[in-house]
């Protein structure tokens, strides 16, 4: 117990003579100190170079191993505002400043007083105004490679854009970040910034873009994804998609922070229209092909540099690539198949070189064309018989229309001839259904007669029988029989 104690005091003693050390002379200038604060304007010599760091790292390297003394750091009596970044284990509950005096400053009581503190996932971001001066501390589960960053004037330098850039290019812009002029090489620090590229229209009633809104155009990373190189190397890289109205615009570079925002306006540049030329010759490929025809506007992009990879969407939904990679002085020429009529699409990417020398990648926006089946030859009778007349008798050929015509003038005739048969048909059919009643009636008038006058005279003794059946034929015969007047009596 002795010499945990004797331990304990011994680091004691050489904390306090470290701290009245360093407060009774300026703290040294060196790799490890955090850039200042205090800083002259931006474009000006003394931005060049970088002020005394307002916070100075407390206790030697074994010091620093000791849990309790760890991320100390003394705050300047010079400095009237200060934004410190403190970067721990993902997750993890912010940090714990503890002020020289021994009191505590928590997240969750922070607001007010001068204090101003955002967290994230991965960081805090703390903004101290009039602090107290003297050895602070933080406590917390910072990362062991972790150092207190002061930020100061954090500034974006990008690559300035080419002069001749078109509407729908695929462009690659590298840009860094420095604080007080210093470059910013801590790879966690990409965590804490955005960095934006907007394009705002001049209003120049002269172009196309006149009255347009802003566009957000890319958003710069350090991923390794995309066009970037490298992960975490400090260089952040852009790749937008330039699919914004041509004309005149003004790029804006925005940082932007959780507590600031800083901004790089350059110069207004002109957005050209898109350079790639289409049109289309139907049928001009020779029988069953349309043929596509690619140019470009000379006076801004190399014809003999020009690459295109596209593809065709037929009007079935058919797709179809291809790719034209020979250099020609002459305009591409592509043959697309002609087996169906409809719309065709054909999208476009192109490849080439400006007449500056710079490389580029065009997004070709999509082009369109109605492909119409012919119409049907329509054969003019009157014009056919204008011409057999001209015609000598031994054209056989031309004599065909005649037939054709006679041959279509026919079924009239023959349903008419039809209808007349049947009239006449009816009619025999019905005559000689009476024809045959009026035999039957005269044949059985006569064998009735017959039959009177052939019969014996009737008497008395008859018999009963025979009298009624002679008296039923009597009955029947009568009914065709011409009656007398003396009969009606």
């Amino acid at each position: 117990m002795v010499v945990k104690y004797l331990l304990v005091g011994m680091a004691v003693w050489t904390l306090s003579s470290v701290v009245h050390a360093q407060d009774t002379q300026s703290p040294p200038a060196g790799p490890e100190n955090a850039p200042a604060t205090r800083s002259e304007p931006a474009g000006t010599d003394a931005a060049q170079e970088a002020a005394p760091s307002p916070l100075t790292e407390l206790g030697s390297e074994y010091q620093n191993s000791i849990e309790l003394l760890r991320n100390r750091f003394r705050i300047d009596y010079k400095v009237d505002e200060i934004t410190m970044v403190f970067f721990r284990e993902y997750g993890s509950a912010p940090v714990v400043l503890v002020r020289p005096d021994g009191s505590k400053i928590f997240q969750s009581q922070a607001e007010g007083d001068g204090i101003f503190w955002y967290d994230a996932d991965t960081f805090d971001m703390v903004n101290i105004k009039n602090p107290v001066p003297g050895p602070w501390q933080a406590v917390g589960r910072i990362l062991p490679e972790s150092r207190v960053m002061v930020l100061s004037d954090i500034a974006l330098h990008a690559e300035p854009l080419p002069n001749i850039i078109f509407s729908g290019e695929i462009l690659k812009s590298t840009a860094y970040l420095t604080n007080n002029g210093n470059p910013i090489n801590y790879n966690q620090f990409r965590d804490v910034v955005e960095l934006t590229i907007e394009m705002t229209s001049t209003n120049n009633p002269d172009y196309d873009n006149f009255g347009a809104n802003d566009q957000l155009i890319a958003t710069f990373e350090d991923n390794g994804r995309g066009m970037d190189e490298a992960p975490l190397d400090g260089t952040f890289t852009g790749q937008f998609n330039l699919s914004v109205p041509a004309g005149e615009w003004t790029p804006v570079f925005r940082v932007t922070t959780p507590m600031f925002t800083r901004e790089q306006v350059d110069d207004p540049i002109r957005l050209y229209t898109n350079p790639v030329e289409l049109d289309v010759e139907l049928d001009g490929g020779g029988d069953g092909y349309h043929k596509l025809l690619i140019d470009v506007n000379r006076e801004l992009v190399d014809i003999e540099s020009l690459l295109v990879d596209g593809k065709v969407r037929f009007p079935n939904g058919d797709m179809q690539t291809f790719s034209i990679t020979e250099p020609s002085s002459n305009a591409r020429e592509h043959l697309i198949v002609a087996y169906e009529e409809g719309v065709f699409r054909v999208k476009l990417t192109a490849y080439g070189t400006t007449s500056e020398g710079r490389d580029f990648i065009l997004d070709v926006p999509e082009y369109t064309f109605l492909a119409e089946a012919p119409e049907p030859e329509v054969v003019d009778p009157m014009l056919n018989e204008a011409t057999d007349s001209q015609s000598t008798p031994d054209e056989s050929v031309m004599t065909e229309p005649e037939v054709s015509i006679a041959e279509a003038e026919t079924p009239p005739e023959q349903e008419e001839m039809g209808t007349g048969k049947l009239m006449t048909l009816l009619l025999v059919v019905n005559g000689t259904i009476i024809g045959i009643g009026i035999v039957v009636a005269v044949f059985i008038m006569l064998r009735r007669r017959r039959g009177i006058k052939s019969a014996p005279p009737m008497t008395g003794d008859a018999p009963p029988s025979s009298t009624a059946k002679s008296g039923m034929l009597d009955k029947l015969t009568g009914l065709f029989k011409k009656r007398t007047p003396a009969d009606k009596h």
